[in-house]
């Protein structure tokens, strides 16, 4: 069971999908999104409410330029983000 809210992605550098894995110490909502580096939401990996324990999504970024992009996690408690940058 995991003790508090984690957010991974591998591999980082990637092309073009990406492994996001995250974990939920809690019941409760977490959101996965992706932005750019001007800050715009470019997708919703997941929004929805989970149960304690680990899980991942994948982001297929075939559609989108290579560059920096960011993920972020956020529930109620927390706020993580962590930058991936998408290599062609």
């Amino acid at each position: 069971i995991p003790q508090s809210f984690t957010l991974k992605s591998y591999p980082n550098p990637f092309n073009p999908v990406v492994r996001v894995s995250f974990a939920v110490p809690e019941l409760g909502q977490a959101m996965v999104h992706v932005f750019d580096i001007k800050g715009r939401e470019l997708a919703t990996l997941t929004d929805q409410n989970y149960q304690t324990g680990y899980y991942s999504v994948n982001w297929n970024a075939f559609a989108y330029a290579s560059g920096i992009y960011f993920i972020t996690l956020t529930s109620p408690n927390a706020r993580l983000t962590q930058k991936v940058l998408l290599l062609k």
